[in-house]
């Protein structure tokens, strides 16, 4: 396959945990004429398992679908199983993926959701997607950035203890995901990003009273990365800054930790049933920012509660996929045309 025979990007996406929502809402997104009209979708996952998603959706498999080799056997109908099986086949769907980006053969990844524990039980010790495709790609440097709307996120730090937060905010991490997310603005069509910068404490210290990282280490980092020309202001108090990015004042917003970026983004992207006591509809785009290939994923887990049920809503999966197109689309302009 070669990323060139085709005028639309080539996205290669990961059906994720095959005992979770993944199969289901990949039949459902790649169907859908929004998403063809932009990209070509391939799957990468297992056949049979996608032939069983398409049965319980009521669609069809309509696009190519590369299977890798997996060592494991996986078993029909285990829909919610934690399972060191459905680890290994993820993870395999994600190697693959990953070489076919780094080999050029598509432009961009979208990756479904994937079960941390299965993904341990299988023998691969990571905390979730941001650090395998970090290890696959051997970036040493990443970042995670959240998309719902007019709401974009990155993060300083993601997937540790909330006691660790502190001693990982750097002047050069901070500095360095600025950069990121700078560029990633671009790669979404913001010409200008105007980027604000949470500080870690409430009120953003208070002058030292809560804290010292704003005053010696987060405004210094701010200040460093307006002298290389980046139009940055902060720390700015965290409580208001996302609703100051929501009317407008920025394009994005430097998050110093997992909650305080994620919790924004869900509340605006998840959509609550009152009456069912449950969720409706699920928004919103994980990108990992600092890889050398794009790629974007769903906002969402493996809903093993709902597997296998045909419920599982696909707008985030369909909002991902659109994303990784238009990134690689502007890549694709960016490096003047394909060889």
């Amino acid at each position: 396959m070669n990323a060139s025979s085709s005028i639309l990007p080539r996205i290669a996406i990961t059906m994720g945990d095959p005992y979770g929502v993944g199969p289901e809402i990949i039949v459902k997104a790649t169907a859908r004429p929004d998403v063809r009209e932009v990209c070509d979708p391939i799957i990468v996952g297992t056949m049979e398992i996608l032939e069983q998603a398409a049965e319980i959706v009521g669609g069809e498999i309509s696009c190519p679908v590369i299977e890798p080799e997996i060592p494991l056997d996986l078993e029909l109908n285990r829909f919610g199983e934690v399972s060191a099986a459905a680890g290994r086949a993820a993870f395999a769907y994600i190697e693959k993926a990953v070489s076919l980006a780094l080999a050029g053969e598509v432009d961009a990844v979208t990756t479904a959701p994937i079960h941390k524990e299965a993904i341990n039980l299988a023998g691969y010790h990571f905390s979730g997607h941001t650090e395998i495709l970090a290890a696959l790609t051997k970036t040493e440097s990443v970042s995670m950035m959240l998309v719902c709307g007019r709401m974009r996120v990155a993060h300083v730090t993601t997937h540790i203890a909330l006691e660790e937060v502190p001693r990982r905010i750097t002047q050069s991490r901070v500095v360095e995901v600025i950069e990121l997310f700078h560029e990633a603005l671009l790669n979404l069509g913001i010409d200008s990003p105007r980027i604000a910068v949470a500080g870690l404490n409430p009120h953003s210290g208070e002058g030292g009273l809560f804290g010292r990282q704003e005053i010696e280490v987060i405004t210094p980092a701010v200040e460093a990365a307006v002298e290389r020309g980046y139009c940055v202001e902060g720390p700015i108090p965290p409580d208001t800054v996302f609703v100051k990015m929501l009317a407008g004042q920025y394009d994005g917003v430097v998050a110093m930790y997992h909650d305080q970026g994620h919790i924004p983004v869900k509340l605006l992207g998840f959509t609550a049933e009152p009456e069912t006591r449950s969720l409706r509809s699920v928004e919103g785009v994980n990108v990992t920012l600092g890889l050398p290939i794009i790629r974007t994923s769903v906002d969402h887990g493996t809903a093993f509660d709902i597997a296998g049920t045909g419920k599982a809503n696909e707008k985030s999966m369909v909002d991902a996929i659109l994303m990784a197109a238009m990134m690689a689309g502007h890549r694709i302009r960016k490096a003047g045309a394909r060889s």
